[in-house]
């Protein structure tokens, strides 16, 4: 009987320890899945992180790509009315020669005029220069646009 008794104390033995390695791989099997569903949680969220840094670098190429047209036609602009306001100094410089010149003449006029006339007749020919330049002003503008 002893013998009864210790063969059914080992077989008691080994069921139970096989009841606990089937209970530790059934929480093996647990922890494995568990790790699976969180691995596959952790990657869908990294997946969603990543299309919406995505989409927000797709914004900014489409806002950065606005501003930038924006900015070529303001430089635009800005040119042709540089170029514009160019050519219209170009005309006024030339105007200015002109004018400068013909003020060094009327200029030379005067001077020839003092020089070679008399006090009285220098005072006569000023009295019609200056109706005759008075004349002038009025009939002639000084720019042409």
């Amino acid at each position: 009987m002893a013998s009864s008794s210790g063969n059914s104390s080992i077989s008691t033995k080994i069921q139970s320890s096989g009841s606990e390695e089937d209970l530790q791989v059934l929480t093996m099997d647990e922890r494995k899945n568990k790790r699976k569903q969180s691995n596959r949680e952790s990657a869908r969220r990294s997946r969603m992180r990543k299309r919406e840094h995505l989409e927000g670098l797709r914004k900014q190429v489409s806002q950065f790509t606005k501003e930038n047209r924006e900015i070529l036609a303001t430089t635009d602009m800005t040119t042709q009315h540089y170029l514009k306001i160019e050519a219209e100094n170009c005309v006024l410089r030339a105007q200015m020669v002109e004018l400068d010149q013909r003020l060094q003449s009327l200029n030379d006029m005067i001077v020839d005029i003092m020089n070679t006339t008399t006090f009285y007749e220098r005072d006569c020919y000023l009295t019609s220069t200056q109706n005759f330049t008075n004349t002038l002003c009025l009939n002639q503008p000084v720019f042409e646009w």
